[in-house]
């Protein structure tokens, strides 16, 4: 049915025979409805109902849902006689729109008590660790597909992870580090000036920057801005139904998506930790020199010789377990993220908390196994 102009949303009410029969017409539509609906609500009770169409004009989904919703049955007895009168779209729209009267109201929030919250809260980190370790294992076993297949490997993925990751974090790293070896010498030099042996700051500055503070404050940098940044492109991705689409072209995700990342945080982090130790032994010969009078070339020759360079390489080698650990973190962040923006914020977060926890972990219990080696 067509019709010129609009007509407001209007309708007929009566009763016959102890049968309440709306008649409604004019327009039904979302700018014709006007206060229709609220005005046939006051006067449709429980009971028998009919539905003639046959005045109806034209009507949309929000003129459907007002009709379906008046003459819904409330109470059990009810009944609903429906003359459509030939018009095939009210039947359809009417389907439409009757699911939504039936949903059920969200329960109210319940107060979970502190035992409840222990249980979840175990629950929940058993569940972490059942997916990282079936996320490791397939991240495994691409990297071995990888080094067998070096043609499978993504370059431009792993150039662009590589500059974004590796190269725009190495000046705040450097300052980080030049601080905290600042910092360093300037306790120390408090410290050891009161018991005549000033210059051992050398050693404190060298063995605390090259053997923990280097690697770990790069790591935790590291952390911060890729793990996130992974998480929070990968996320999207699974928002945008990328990863799906992905996988229905065959394309494996592990090898297109994860394994460039992971290979650029182990090539770049050694970089990044490099640079935090030049950063850190600059900063301690800097406070050195200006509050013990310690030259800087005594400074460097002392540090040759009595830290050496086997402290740089054991915090050297801490770095490839720790680009795994925040790579993979930060991936297995991103796939998992639901259909909604909230669960990918959870994501991001969750990436950056566990990265850095794992990384700290992981420094400890190096630390124990070079105790032990007596390194």
């Amino acid at each position: 049915m067509t019709q010129s102009s609009p007509k407001p949303a209007d309708y007929r009410f009566e009763t016959r025979d102890g049968v309440q029969v709306v008649t409604p017409s004019g327009d039904w539509t979302v700018l014709c409805l006007g206060d229709a609906p609220v005005r046939l609500a006051g006067q449709v009770k429980s009971g028998k109902r009919r539905f003639e169409a046959a005045d109806l004009g034209r009507i949309d989904t929000a003129g459907a849902f007002a009709l379906v919703r008046l003459l819904h049955p409330t109470r059990k007895g009810d009944a609903i006689d429906l003359d459509v009168a030939g018009r095939d779209d009210l039947g359809r729209l009417a389907d439409m729109v009757s699911p939504a009267l039936d949903l059920k109201p969200a329960p109210p929030a319940r107060h979970m008590g502190g035992f409840e919250r222990i249980g979840r809260g175990l629950v929940n980190t058993g569940r972490e660790l059942l997916l990282g370790q079936a996320f490791l294992g397939q991240l495994i076993i691409a990297l071995a597909r990888t080094a067998r297949h070096p043609s499978r490997l993504r370059l431009t993925p792993l150039a662009a992870t590589m500059e974004q990751a590796g190269v725009g974090a190495l000046p705040i790293v450097a300052a980080m580090c030049f601080f905290i070896g600042a910092v360093l010498a300037l306790v120390g030099s408090t410290m050891l000036e009161t018991l005549g042996v000033k210059v051992y700051s050398v050693e404190l500055v060298g063995l605390g920057v090259m053997r923990e503070f280097g690697a770990v404050i790069a790591a935790i940098l590291f952390a911060g801005r890729s793990a996130s940044a992974f998480a929070a492109q990968l996320g999207s991705m699974v928002l945008n139904q990328e990863i799906d689409a992905m996988r229905v072209m065959g394309v494996d995700r592990f090898s297109a998506l994860v394994v460039p990342r992971v290979v650029a945080a182990v090539l770049m982090l050694p970089l990044l930790t490099f640079v935090a130790d030049l950063g850190g032994i600059v900063g301690g010969m800097l406070v050195s020199w200006a509050m013990m009078d310690i030259q800087p070339a005594f400074f460097l020759e002392r540090l040759v010789q009595e830290v050496g360079a086997q402290q740089f390489w054991i915090g050297m080698s801490k770095t490839p377990f720790f680009a795994v650990v925040i790579a993979a973190t930060g991936c297995r962040q991103g796939l998992s993220a639901s259909g909604d923006v909230e669960s990918l914020g959870r994501c991001v977060t969750a990436a950056v908390v566990q990265s850095i926890f794992l990384v700290i972990m992981f420094d400890a219990l190096f630390a124990v196994m070079y105790r032990a080696l007596g390194l």
